[in-house]
């Protein structure tokens, strides 16, 4: 009797949940082995106009509750740059945030999950304790695709570590004038470079097999997030660098230089496509329908979702929200699905909902968005796996990570100048009675990662995340009997009366992002110049900048022995020093033309005013102590006398001599 009463319960318990489920209709939209397409067809249909204005919404994490997420039938939320559950938060702490959330959005009529989306450019770096990649410009100079996927898959699983399964990149702007306060977010000033390094995408999403549709979006697994390619398009050609302004230039320049990237980006998967704040000869891109609908939609036959930037359809009008009804209607006309309101969701739905109900705007234009949206969140599996668990908080700044860090930021060095041919400063010998290291940037983690690193302009200081700075990389790198002496600014009088070997010094930029960063001056942080001139005038100096673009180098350059671009390398210093001490040869090549004043600018490689102090594609490659070694053993292996490079090898490293005296 008990196990009848036992059959009977699970019968009525299914019952339940098929009723509950669906009204006793089978509910296609929740059967994972049904097409993804279908499944988008079915929930489309079962839509409310307000359900599908409310998927077109991402708000920031600060006007999020769940009532909200329920009741607007919120799509999406975001973490804007800094924003965090609280200060130093866990990755558990970021999971338990973004869960409850989730868990608005499941208890709505149809229970969409919302997708959460950060800024995660140069690895997660709005959280603490993850690992901080070298800006894009860095990567850049490596030219190298296939340490940017490895980079890429990384970033990816500290992003799922947090629980978000969305990152706002990579920024695919091809920087053609310095003075842009992005131009450390632009891999390349040569769109060939730009269209190699969308290979992070192949990283961050996975890699689609062989046989997939190319243009539609592509999510490999629960350790892979959304990427979006950004920001379309143009957005590094504006007139004098200035941030959203106007690139002018004609259809063949915006195609040839500006747009390639992208259509490597869709080949290859990306699930979205931010739009530009920036106009093309006069048309704001987020009103742009050739561009948007015509283009990337028609030509290029991207299936994934358009999302605004951050208050992108307010900056339609000037001023910005002065007219926002009709902003609204030219930025959903011409093509964007998802609108980044990000905080005053009540005036965007409002406006969005009268627009469609008075026929201004068409529901198939609505429908279209919201099937692009769908087709993006089935395709990652949201629908299956909507709530995130801490299977993979372990991977937040694992050492792994911090390894690949490491060696991106040595590839990523680029050597302008080195001494001379016969006599060569690097690498530097790691025995010395006493060196000098001196400079702004020499011990600031913060001002090693740059901009967009725990908040969105950065910060200065140590204390921020974990990483090691240039010269803690120093320290731990020179042999134990050698003394080093930081200061950060030493006079003539100082140096002089302490006899150092070498220094080393680091200057450049502070932090900056976006607008803040545009720069007419493009010169280094006071006083880095003035530290540069009494140093190098007093000892023999490595000067190692840490910018996220040229900088004005030209009066000095004379002075110094050894320059070297180190762009913004994140977190993990010893790479620096890797190169330094000659663990690694120098490899990095220019990714941007370095300018010897800023009247040149504009100026990119085959201008045909093309008069750099380095030209792009420049960089001195150096062999490793052990290359060097190897080799120099190898030549005298016949011969009982050591040859004149070996001699030399065991003079400026006297370690090394254990390599030899053991055969």
């Amino acid at each position: 009797m008990s196990k009848v009463v036992w059959i009977v319960g699970i019968l009525l318990w299914m019952c339940c949940v098929w009723v509950c489920n669906g009204q006793g209709e089978y509910v296609l939209y929740k059967d994972p082995n049904q097409k993804v397409s279908d499944r988008v067809v079915d929930l489309l249909g079962r839509m409310t106009l307000e359900e599908k204005i409310g998927q077109m919404v991402q708000i920031d994490r600060s006007v999020a509750t769940i009532n909200v997420m329920r009741d607007y039938f919120i799509g999406s939320v975001l973490s804007g740059g800094g924003s965090s559950p609280l200060p130093q938060a866990t990755a558990q702490n970021w999971v338990d945030m973004i869960n409850e959330y989730q868990k608005g959005a499941l208890v709505s009529r149809l229970g969409i999950p919302m997708i959460y989306g950060i800024d995660a450019v140069h690895g997660h770096n709005n959280v603490y304790n993850a690992t901080i990649f070298p800006h894009n410009v860095g990567l850049g100079a490596t030219r190298d695709p296939d340490l940017v996927k490895r980079i890429g898959a990384a970033t990816a699983v500290e992003v799922r570590a947090t629980g978000i399964p969305y990152t706002f990149a990579p920024c695919i702007a091809v920087c053609r004038d310095p003075r842009w306060g992005r131009c450390y977010e632009s891999y390349s000033e040569d769109h060939k470079v730009v269209e190699d390094m969308t290979d992070i995408i192949l990283g961050l999403q996975g890699e689609p097999p062989s046989n997939y549709n190319h243009g539609v979006p592509f999510v490999g697994g629960r350790d892979k997030v959304a990427a979006c390619a950004k920001h379309y398009v143009g957005d590094g050609g504006t007139t004098r660098g200035v941030n959203e302004n106007n690139t002018v230039t004609d259809v063949h320049g915006l195609l040839s230089i500006h747009m390639p990237a992208y259509a490597d980006a869709i080949y290859k998967g990306v699930s979205t496509v931010m739009v530009s704040y920036s106009s093309w000869n006069g048309e704001k891109m987020h009103a742009n329908t050739e561009l948007i609908t015509g283009y990337l939609k028609g030509t290029l036959r991207f299936k994934g979702f358009v999302i605004s930037d951050w208050q992108g359809v307010d900056k339609i009008s000037s001023p910005p929200h002065s007219n926002y009804t009709a902003s609204v209607r030219a930025a959903i006309q011409a093509g964007i699905d998802m609108v980044m309101v990000p905080f005053n969701f009540n005036e965007f739905i409002n406006d969005l909902l009268s627009l469609v109900k008075s026929k201004v705007i068409p529901i198939t234009r609505i429908d279209d968005a919201v099937s692009r949206i769908l087709l993006v969140k089935f395709t990652m599996g949201l629908f299956e796996n909507p709530l995130a668990d801490y299977s993979f908080s372990n991977e937040l700044g694992s050492q792994a990570h911090r390894d690949l860090a490491r060696e991106a930021v040595r590839k990523s060095l680029v050597l302008l100048k080195n001494g001379n041919k016969t006599n060569p400063m690097l690498p530097l010998p790691r025995k010395a009675s006493k060196i000098l290291v001196a400079g702004t940037h020499a011990d600031n983690l913060g001002y090693q990662c740059g901009g967009w690193t725990i908040t969105w302009q950065g910060l200065s200081g140590n204390k921020n995340t974990r990483g090691t700075t240039i010269l803690g990389a120093i320290q731990s790198a020179v042999d134990q009997s050698t003394e080093v002496v930081f200061s950060q600014n030493p006079g003539a009088e100082f140096i002089k009366s302490n006899n150092f070997s070498y220094a080393i010094i680091a200057v450049g930029e502070p932090p900056y992002a976006e607008t803040a960063g545009d720069s007419d001056k493009l010169t280094m942080m006071d006083p880095g110049p003035a530290i540069v001139t009494s140093t190098c005038q007093a000892v023999k100096c490595v000067v190692v900048v840490v910018s996220g673009r040229p900088l004005v180098m030209e009066p000095y350059v004379a002075s110094i022995e050894a320059l070297v671009a180190a762009w913004l390398p994140g977190t993990e210093g010893q790479g620096i020093t890797d190169a330094l001490f000659g663990d690694h040869g120098f490899s990095g090549k220019l990714p941007v033309t370095w300018f010897r004043n800023t009247e040149q600018l504009p100026m990119s490689y085959g201008d045909s005013n093309y008069d750099p102090l380095f030209a792009y594609g420049s960089g001195l490659e150096t062999e490793s102590v052990a290359s060097i070694v190897a080799r120099s053993t190898s030549a005298s292996a016949a011969s009982t006398k050591p040859c004149l490079v070996t001699v030399l090898c065991l003079f400026l490293f006297p370690s090394l001599s254990r390599v030899f005296f053991r055969r």
